[in-house]
């Protein structure tokens, strides 16, 4: 074989090879590109899956304007009960936690030697007084003189006031209730030696009781006296207790800028009792209409908040169209949206974070989002 077949045999082999391997090459990029077609398409169809959400149609509500605020329950009267002078208690009459009526006696310290040092001064006073009358009718027959006789005066004087003196000591070693209330827990017993200031008892009087909260000063035309609140407590979730603002404070807070305000309660049945934290709101004004939705259908972002409407498109598939609000002030589950909607939109209440815009959906209204203005919170 000459070396020109040689060399031509060897030009057709590199030739094929070459050919083998453009092959495979555009063969690769064929598949690839198929590939990435049906992987593709798979996608988008996924992203076209219906999702299903709840829905309501955006409607107009009463708004009543209220001031809300955060409180302090406070007795009309509240007091420790104390004793004015040291002692040995000798008798307990009440009962921690009975209601008492003004006057009740609560306690009795003992009174033993007061009472002989009464006995004492009695007798005094009585031979003052016989010394008086004796020598005022010796002064009328000239027996004596003026001096003697105003000197025996004044002595009969001065033993009743002693007389006078001992008897308010023994009256202020009876403790009574300085006025009608409920007790508290006894803080003394028998045989204790009590000093003048120490605690016996609380009493407080709880019916009506007072309710403090502080209003920022900007408010204060908002309030006034004789105006109704509606007040609840944590203890009594479920109640709504009614009263009105008695006294506002004339001077504003100058750290805090507020104004306290005090309103009184009514509390017939005794359960409110001081130092209760307390819920105010305040009835301002008359009652408006707004467009109100539940608050689970904002979605809040750092650029606006939206809402999903969801709108009719062809062949009457329903999609999700983002739509930016402008909120207002929240009442229970609802929120006041004064701009971007109208009446009757029909809103995505939950189920936006499977939603983009133009995400064909499902209305499924089995269980919805609650949407009271007034709802009432668990106890903790």
């Amino acid at each position: 074989m000459t070396n020109d077949s040689v060399q031509n045999d060897k030009m057709k082999k590199r030739m094929r090879i070459m050919l083998i391997s453009v092959g495979v090459l555009f063969g690769s990029i064929f598949v690839y590109k198929g590939f990435s077609a049906i992987m593709l398409k798979i996608f988008m169809g996924r992203q076209s899956q219906v999702v299903e959400v709840s829905t309501m149609k955006a409607g107009y509500s009463l708004w009543q304007p209220e001031l809300k605020a955060v409180g302090s329950l406070r007795a009309i009267r509240g007091v420790s009960v104390t004793t004015e002078l040291a002692g040995m208690v000798q008798t307990i009459y009440f009962n921690p936690g009975a209601v008492v009526k003004q006057g009740s006696e609560l306690v009795q310290l003992n009174i033993d030697s007061d009472v002989a040092e009464l006995h004492s001064l009695q007798a005094n006073a009585e031979l003052a007084k016989t010394i008086y009358v004796r020598d005022k009718a010796q002064y009328a027959a000239q027996a004596i003189s003026k001096a003697t006789l105003d000197t025996d005066q004044a002595n009969l004087k001065s033993t009743e006031a002693q007389v006078a003196v001992e008897i308010a000591t023994i009256n202020k070693k009876k403790i009574s209730a300085p006025f009608a209330g409920r007790l508290g827990i006894s803080a003394v017993n028998p045989g204790q030696y009590v000093n003048p200031g120490d605690k016996v008892v609380t009493l407080q009087q709880l019916d009506p009781i007072y309710v403090d909260f502080y209003v920022p000063q900007q408010a204060m035309d908002q309030v006034s006296i004789g105006q109704s609140i509606n007040m609840s407590v944590d203890a009594f979730s479920d109640k709504t207790f009614t009263g009105k603002i008695t006294t506002i404070d004339p001077i504003v807070d100058s750290t805090t800028r507020n104004v306290e305000v005090e309103a009184t309660v009514a509390n017939s049945t005794l359960k409110l009792v001081p130092g209760m934290f307390s819920t105010v709101n305040v009835t301002t004004g008359s009652s408006e209409r707004y467009l109100t939705l539940p608050q689970t259908a904002i979605t809040f972002n750092p650029y606006g908040s939206l809402v999903y409407v969801v709108k009719t498109g062809d062949k009457k598939k329903l999609t999700a169209v983002q739509s930016f609000v402008t909120t207002g002030e929240t009442r229970g589950d609802q929120i006041i949206i004064l701009k971007g909607l109208k009446e009757g939109d029909e809103i995505v209440t939950s189920g936006q974070l499977k939603l983009k815009n133009g995400s064909q959906v499902a209305i499924n209204n089995t269980v919805v989002p609650t949407n009271n203005p007034t709802p009432n919170l668990p106890n903790e």
